[in-house]
């Protein structure tokens, strides 16, 4: 069974919808699986190494579903005292929820845990992004309808 990524996107449109906190589904040659925290929705989709390079072993590589978790609460940099929000999905940036609105956030502005920051929006789906921290943001890293990568960083928090 291979699924299509309409078929992926339904499914996890189901999952956030239906509360549900975790669906894994396995097949002899694919797997997926979609973990929710109520927002924002992970999705992690592994294919086995023997369909990547059919001549070699399959090599261990490192499990995506074990980063899954991880990334759902913010990473502070050693470095710094500020908090990074990254974001949960690959998709475009928006800082408004259209062209002729007010940014969700600004520099200076208070955040709380559950405050929508931005939007991602991922083939049409346009996915509210929620703070998971409380503090002030110092930084917002990526410019208004810009594409972002999955666990890209998005904005600095100042927790204290």
């Amino acid at each position: 069974m291979s699924m299509d990524i309409k078929q992926i996107q339904d499914l996890i449109k189901f999952v956030s919808k239906s509360g549900v906190n975790e669906v894994s589904i396995e097949e002899k040659d694919f797997k997926i699986t979609i973990k929710t925290n109520q927002e924002p929705t992970y999705v992690t989709a592994t294919l086995p190494a023997a369909q990547v390079a059919p001549a070699v072993a399959p090599v261990a590589a490192p499990a995506p579903v074990a980063a899954a978790p991880a990334a759902q609460a913010p990473v502070a940099d050693e470095s710094s005292k500020y908090i990074t929000i990254k974001s949960p999905i690959i998709g475009t940036f928006y800082r408004s929820p259209g062209p002729d609105k007010a940014s969700f956030v600004n520099v200076g502005d208070e955040v709380t845990p559950g405050k929508v920051i931005c939007i991602v929006e991922a083939m049409k789906l346009f996915n509210e992004i929620e703070s998971e921290v409380s503090g002030k943001i110092v930084k917002i890293l990526v410019n208004d309808a810009q594409p972002v990568e999955y666990d890209q960083p998005l904005f600095l928090v100042d927790p204290s």
